[in-house]
Formats: C-alpha cells, structure tokens, sequence
C-alpha cells in the first residue's frame, strides 16, 4: 500500500514539474518572440535608403554603368515580413557593392571615387555581418543604414565635383602645366650615384 502511494504521489510530482517546465517553455518563447518582434519592427523602420540621384548630370553619366544602376536598384527594394528577407537582402546588397569596383566609368575612375566606393563597400560588410549575428544588434543595424546613406551622398557629391569641374573650360597652356606636374611622367636622373669614397678636390 505505501509502495502504491509513494508511486502516485512521484507521479503527480512528476506530472506537475512537466506541466511547470511546458509553461516555462512557453513564457519564454512567448518572450523571445516578442524580443524578435521588437529588433524586427526598428529595423523595418530603420531600414531607408537613398537610392536617388542627388544631380541630373551625374545621373546621366552613369547610366552606362550597370553595376552602378543595379546597386541602386537593390538598395531600393525593401524587403518585407521577416528578418530573413532582411538578412537575404543584406547579402544581395554586399554582392552589388562588391561589384561597384568594375567598369567604373573613365571620368569617375579616380582615386577619389575609389576610396569612397571601397568606404561604402566595408559599411555594407559591416551591416550584413551584424544581421546575420544570432542576437541581432538592432540598433547598430540601424546606425550602419544611416552610415551607408552619409557614405552614398558623399560619393554622389564626389561625382557631381568631378562633372562639374569637367564643365570648366582649360585656360592656355594649362594642360601641358598639369603634365610637367605629374611625377609620375619626370625623367628619370641617367647621372650615375655620387660616391662618398672618391676623394674631393678644393
């Protein structure tokens, strides 16, 4: 009889601590869901980007440039719903970036348009690394989507100086100027080096 006792009683403790482990289970799913829900809603609200010209002649200059126009047009479409097409799109945006450093176009294919796109490109890095972190730091998503946009108006006001300045008319002369500039084009010295040896005449 106390065996049969001792048997019911490590059941229902047995059924109780189950029933106690599923609601804990549960609040805390309830939780983490409502923790996913909360990166997911600023990151959704963050997540803007400038995908507009800011002039119509740079503009014009670069609809040549294919991989200019496609990673614009990336960035344009938002993703919806989920943090895996926000992740998904992250990765499509990093592929797109990486692509800017081919087929730049002539005019723009200067150190300082270089070192801007390479600039974008680690931002965008940056971004896909931290959504793809198991706890996504929502806010440093945010901060980088921000960042990117700095970065991307800095380029486009680089190509409007570039276009701008192209405008200018040369004065006389000033082209051949630039060139005795360039280091890179001098002459190099055909005298052999001075020995330190050789005695000096006075």
């Amino acid at each position: 009889m106390k065996y049969k006792i001792s048997l019911l009683l490590l059941l229902f403790t047995a059924m109780y601590s189950c029933q106690n482990a599923d609601e804990k289970r549960r609040a805390e799913n309830a939780k983490e869901a409502k923790k996913k829900e909360v990166i997911f809603n600023n990151i959704n609200k963050g997540w803007t980007f400038i995908d507009e010209p800011i002039n119509e002649i740079s503009e014009q200059k670069l609809n040549s440039w294919t991989e200019w126009l496609e990673f614009i047009k990336e960035i344009g479409d938002k993703p919806r719903k989920t943090i895996g097409a926000f992740q998904k799109k992250s990765r499509a945006i990093s592929k797109k970036a990486m692509a800017l450093n081919n087929n730049i176009p002539p005019e723009f294919n200067l150190p300082q348009i270089r070192s801007r796109i390479s600039i974008l490109i680690t931002k965008i890095k940056m971004l896909d690394l931290f959504i793809h972190l198991n706890k996504i730091p929502d806010d440093k998503v945010v901060f980088l989507v921000q960042e990117i946009n700095k970065e991307l108006i800095s380029l486009e006001r680089q190509m409007d100086k570039i276009v701008e300045k192209a405008k200018i008319p040369k004065e006389e002369g000033e082209a051949d100027f630039l060139k005795m500039l360039d280091t890179t084009r001098a002459i190099p010295s055909s005298a052999p080096p001075l020995d330190q040896n050789t005695p000096k005449i006075e």
